[in-house]
């Protein structure tokens, strides 16, 4: 039988290869680790040298020793210091709640926990650093391993410098057997038997190979991509080329760390190994934020206008030549990723060839597109899988976002700034189910208000509905002045617009904050208003809202069966349309309504737990904590403290 004592909880990744050396940095950092007075330690080097791939195994090594586990904070496709606390709560799963901060939330979820943090990339957020340190104050069982090209610069932290693989002496060359034991060539050996399996080292060519390594200068990345390509050129063709790439060096950029002059050289000899249909698609696909699937490579190209026919073929070369990396997922398309060195350079590959900002447009296109077609099926039974979608797409829905909203700021009067404007308010508004059942709740506001900011010029439709999204996440994180404030904009606009179901959208949410302000009688009639208006329309969606809202202020006045009447007709509704994440939250109202008038208790169970089972389909993580709140009140009434603490 399985020890729960001896399971503890990450989320590090599998490596598919062993790690090749580092054993001597592998026992150092454990140590450091360990040592009751280091809270902090950074992993830094240059790109490419293997400081994620290093973090990941001591993490391991260490799983025994963090009694609440190891967490993984993948921060690569972050770039606004702003979001760091926010990926970190992301990833623990914490859910964010009414009007507490999220480092509140974060702290409050780590204070009494020994855990290990590890975030990855930090180089990019550095900002951020102090928000680490007040977190490791606040919580002293937690410790954090960073990797970072950069130092944080912050107290009590413990720098680690990961040095290139080690390499042999040229002047003083072993015999080839003890050759292979310097890691940086065992590294090279081992890719270049994964890519031609009946490849040796032998003693004419392990001088070569010693060389190839040498002139590598021990980088772990620049060795993987040189041993890949060894069904191509043998190894004194291969150090030729090299050769020659190197000599280009001299006269290189002066104000980058020489390693990282190396690593450049050494992706622009695998670039220029590519045909031009393969650069050109190797440039495109480093716009791409955190991977992408197939099907998105085809829509940047469409969004282009050209044709995809050849993205197939394409990547099926990128990755064969590794310059590109599949992950498989379990029931999903596969997804390709970019080491961020290799995306780095492409992205520097992409603005010398002038390519930047049409390929820029051309993603945030792409990807309003596939939200605004999310967001028609988010109210129906395949808004579990739409979902899904959107969060691993959620980095790239962010870059999206952040540059259309820089590029609408930017001092151009347009229409080329007006059109980035609009896409920006449109992608953001077609967000509102996502940002509200995954939690990503203050972010969504953050890109709403920064669009509605450079919103001029943008027709009133776009602008009526971004509106009312920005005042709904206003109204959840109970901001109710800003609610109101917006959501009369909002109703204003549809007005004038005659948009009857934008119209019912305003009113029932004005109705909510009136609700909320006591204001029940022009709660009810704002409320009813909206349902007559979205029952004229058929709006399913707005009617199954309207019902619910009625529901509540009817609870909330004591007038328990003509709730229960209203949750009834709302989950009829929801059910009808599949709409699992409104369906959730309605049946847990109805348990709640249920278990405070004492009517029917043998059906609060089977609601909840439909509730639960619901919320947990589609990531919704308000649902969840409903189901939580009302079975921690229903076992403390029938006097299990265990059990109504657990949930409390």
């Amino acid at each position: 039988m399985l020890d729960a004592v001896n399971v503890q909880f990450h989320n590090l990744p599998s490596q598919l290869t062993p790690l090749i050396g580092r054993e001597q940095e592998r026992q150092a950092v454990c140590t450091l680790l360990r040592r009751p007075g280091v809270r902090l330690v950074t992993l830094t080097g240059t790109g490419g040298v293997g400081k994620t791939r290093l973090s990941l195994q001591v993490a391991t090594d260490l799983l025994d020793d963090f009694c609440d586990g190891v967490c993984f904070i993948q921060l690569a496709p972050v770039s606004d210091p702003e979001l760091v606390v926010a990926t970190i709560t992301r990833t623990l799963g914490i859910k964010e709640v009414g009007e507490r901060s999220l480092l509140d939330l974060l702290t409050s979820y780590l204070q009494d926990k020994h855990l290990l943090l590890l975030p990855d990339n930090f180089d990019q957020v550095l900002p951020a650093a102090p928000q680490l340190s007040n977190l490791l104050a606040a919580c002293p069982h937690v410790k954090v391993l960073v990797t970072s090209r950069a130092v944080l610069h912050v107290h009590g932290e413990h720098e680690y410098p990961v040095p290139p693989l080690a390499l042999p002496d040229l002047s003083h060359l072993p015999e080839s057997e003890t050759i292979s034991q310097y890691a940086s060539v065992a590294l090279f050996l081992e890719r270049a038997r994964a890519a031609r399996p009946n490849f040796t080292m032998t003693a004419v060519n392990s001088r070569t190979i010693a060389e190839i390594c040498v002139r590598l200068d021990g980088l772990p990345l620049a060795i993987e991509l040189a041993g890949a390509r060894i069904n191509l050129l043998p190894p004194q063709a291969l150090l030729t080329r090299l050769e020659h790439r190197l000599d280009v060096l001299t006269s290189g950029p002066q104000d980058v760390p020489a390693r990282q002059q190396t690593l450049r050289n050494m992706l622009a000899w695998s670039y220029d190994l590519l045909d031009a249909a393969e650069q050109r698609l190797f440039r495109r696909l480093s716009i791409f934020v955190g991977g992408c699937t197939l099907e998105a490579v085809e829509g940047l190209y469409q969004a282009l206008g050209e044709m995809p026919a050849y993205v197939l073929d394409g990547v099926a070369s990128l990755i064969d030549k590794s310059l590109l990396r599949q992950t498989d997922q379990e029931g999903e398309e596969p997804r390709l990723v970019m080491l961020e060195t290799i995306r780095e350079y492409g992205l520097e590959c992409l603005t010398a060839t002038g390519e930047m900002e049409i390929t820029r447009q051309a993603h945030a296109a792409h990807y309003l597109s596939l939200a605004e077609e999310a967001e028609l099926e988010l109210g129906g039974p395949q808004q579990a899988s739409r979902l899904e979608q959107l969060e691993r797409e959620h980095d790239n829905l962010r870059a999206a976002l952040q540059w259309v909203i820089e590029q609408a700021g930017k001092d151009d009067s347009g229409q080329r700034a007006v059109n980035r404007g609009e896409m920006a308010l449109r992608l953001a508004g077609a967000l509102r189910s996502f940002w509200v059942a995954h939690g990503h709740i203050s972010e969504g506001r953050h890109f709403l208000e920064r669009a509605l900011a450079v919103s001029e010029g943008v027709e009133a439709a776009v602008q009526a509905k971004a509106l009312f999204v920005t005042a709904y996440l206003a109204f959840v994180q109970s901001d109710h002045e800003r609610t109101e404030e917006l959501g009369k904009q909002s109703l204003a606009l549809y007005r004038d617009l005659e948009d009857q179901p934008g119209i019912a959208f305003a009113l029932s949410l004005l109705g909510s904050v009136a609700w909320t302000k006591g204001k029940m009688v022009a709660a009810r009639t704002l409320t009813e208003e909206a349902l007559a208006v979205a029952r004229q329309v058929d709006d399913m969606d707005r009617i199954a809202y309207s019902l619910f809202v009625l529901g509540l202020l009817s609870s909330s006045l004591g007038e328990y069966t003509r709730a229960c009447a209203l949750y009834q007709e709302s989950v009829a509704v929801h059910r009808a349309a599949g709409n699992k994440r409104g369906l959730a939250h309605t049946l847990s109202q109805f348990a709640q309504v249920l278990f405070v008038s004492q009517v029917d208790q043998a059906q609060v169970i089977p609601l909840l737990e439909e509730c639960l089972t619901l919320s947990e389909d589609v990531g919704f993580k308000e649902g969840i904590a409903a189901y939580d709140c009302v079975s921690g009140q229903l076992a403390l009434s029938q006097g299990d403290l265990i059990t109504a603490r657990s949930l409390a």
